[in-house]
C-alpha cells in the first residue's frame, strides 16, 4: 500500500461575506488528492482534504517541500498507508524535516491538509469512517456519533439589516439549529446592540445566541463591548482580542465575566498552552477552538488534548472551527464539545452529507467511509476534479 500521488489545487471560495476584521471576496483554499495503489471497484483509493476557510491556498508549500519530503519518507520506508501500520506523527514528522521552530502558519496549514487527506485515505482503505479511525487511536475507540452543532451566520453584507439578519436566523431555525452565532463588530456598537436585541427577541434564551468580533473590535473598544453584552448573559463572546494578544483576552475576560471562546487562529500545541497559561481562560466555561486543517493536523489535535488535561480542560471544553465533515468527523471521534456550521455562507466547501439532518441542534455521524466527502455529492465532483 503505498501513495502514488500528493495533488493540490488552489479553488476560489466565491463568497462576498464580511466580518469585522476583513472581507472574503478574495479567499481561496487547497483541495489536496492523496492518491494511492490501492483499487476499489477499478479505480485507486484517494483521500482528499481542504484547509477549511479563513487561510489562502498553500500550494506552493504543498508542491516545492511538504508533498516531496513526504513522498521520500514514504520511499525510505518511514511513512506506511496500512491501516495497522499508520502512523499519523512519522507523516508529521515526514513533513517537518528541514523546517525551523516557529513561524508555524506557513507551513502548518499544508501539512495539517495532507495529513488529514491521508488519514482520510488509509481509514477509506480499512473501509471504515475516520471517525471510528481516530477514536481507535486517541479515545479508546470511545465514538460520540450524536453531535451537537451550532449555526455560524449573521454575517455582514451590504444592504443587510435587521430584518434580513431575522429573516436568516429564522432559516436556521427551520432547518433545526437551536444556537446562532452572529458577527459583531464590523459596525458601530449601537448598530451591533440593535442586532443582538433582535435575535434575542426571536430565540427566547440569551443561551441560544452567540457572538464572534473576529478579533475586529480591537483594545480601544472592548471596554464598550465588554460593558454592553455582559448584561445579556449570552452562550459565548468568540475572538475579542487579537489571537495571541493574551493579555489582550484576559483583559477581557475580566471586564465581560462571561464565557468566551478563541483559538482558531492558532497552529500549534504550544500556541493553544499559552493561551491557557497567560489568556485568562477558564476550564469549564470558556471554549478553546481549533482548525485541525490549518494547524498541523488530527495528530497534532490530539496532542492539544493531551497537553490541556492537566490544566483542567476536557475535549469538551474544545471545539473545531469549520463547519464541514472533517470537523464532524474530529468531535465524533474525540468526544469535542460541538460542531460548528455554516450551512450557506461558502458554497460547496459548507456543511455536511446530503442525507444528514439536524435535529434540535444534532446531528449524527453516518456510516461512511473516510471522513464521508462522497457523500456530499457537489464538494466530492469538485475534490474528484481537482485531484
Amino acid at each position: 500500500m503505498r501513495i502514488t500521488e500528493i495533488r493540490e489545487s488552489a479553488i476560489k471560495l466565491e463568497s462576498k461575506l464580511r466580518n469585522a476584521a476583513f472581507s472574503f471576496d478574495e479567499m481561496t483554499t487547497s483541495i489536496v488528492a492523496v492518491v494511492t495503489d490501492v483499487i476499489r471497484n477499478g479505480k485507486p483509493v484517494v483521500g482528499y482534504a481542504f484547509n477549511s476557510t479563513g487561510r489562502y491556498a498553500c500550494g506552493a508549500q504543498i508542491r516545492d517541500r511538504l508533498a516531496p519530503r513526504l513522498m521520500k519518507a514514504q520511499a525510505a520506508g518511514k511513512v506506511s498507508i496500512d491501516p495497522q501500520a499508520f502512523d499519523p506523527d512519522a507523516v508529521l514528522a515526514a513533513m517537518m524535516v528541514g523546517e525551523k521552530p516557529g513561524g508555524d502558519m506557513e507551513r502548518s496549514v499544508g501539512i495539517g491538509t495532507i495529513e488529514i487527506a491521508v488519514w482520510d485515505a488509509v481509514a477509506k482503505i480499512a473501509g471504515q469512517p475516520a471517525y471510528q479511525l481516530i477514536a481507535d487511536r486517541y479515545n479508546g475507540g470511545k465514538v460520540d456519533r450524536d453531535v451537537f452543532c451550532y449555526v455560524g451566520g449573521g454575517w455582514y453584507l451590504p444592504g443587510k439589516g435587521v430584518p434580513e439578519l431575522l429573516d436568516e436566523v429564522r432559516r436556521y431555525l427551520d432547518w433545526g439549529y437551536t444556537l446562532i452565532k452572529i458577527k459583531v463588530g464590523g459596525v458601530p456598537l449601537g448598530e451591533d446592540v440593535a442586532r443582538i436585541e433582535a435575535v434575542l427577541k426571536l430565540l427566547g434564551d440569551p443561551k441560544r445566541l452567540a457572538l464572534d468580533a473576529n478579533c475586529g473590535i480591537g483594545p480601544d473598544r472592548r471596554p464598550a463591548y465588554a460593558k454592553a453584552i455582559k448584561p445579556y448573559g449570552l452562550r459565548w463572546f468568540e475572538e475579542a482580542a487579537h489571537p495571541v494578544d493574551y493579555a489582550g483576552n484576559a483583559e477581557f475576560i475580566a471586564q465581560y465575566e462571561g464565557a468566551v471562546a478563541t483559538g482558531e487562529n492558532l497552529f500549534s500545541v504550544e500556541d493553544v498552552v499559552n493561551l491557557t497559561r497567560y489568556g485568562g481562560m477558564r476550564p469549564g466555561l470558556d471554549i478553546i477552538q481549533a482548525d485541525t486543517p490549518q494547524s498541523y493536523g488530527i495528530g497534532t489535535l490530539a496532542r492539544m488534548l493531551a497537553a490541556l488535561t492537566p490544566m483542567g480542560w476536557t475535549a469538551r471544553d474544545v471545539l473545531p472551527h469549520g463547519g464541514n465533515m472533517m470537523s464532524l468527523n474530529f468531535a465524533a471521534g474525540l468526544g469535542l464539545g460541538m460542531c460548528e456550521a455554516y450551512p450557506d455562507a461558502f458554497g460547496v466547501f459548507s456543511g455536511y452529507a446530503d442525507d444528514l439532518k439536524v435535529l434540535d441542534g444534532v446531528i449524527r455521524a453516518g456510516d461512511w467511509q473516510g471522513f464521508g466527502f462522497e457523500r456530499q455529492r457537489e464538494l466530492h465532483a469538485l475534490m474528484a476534479k481537482a485531484g
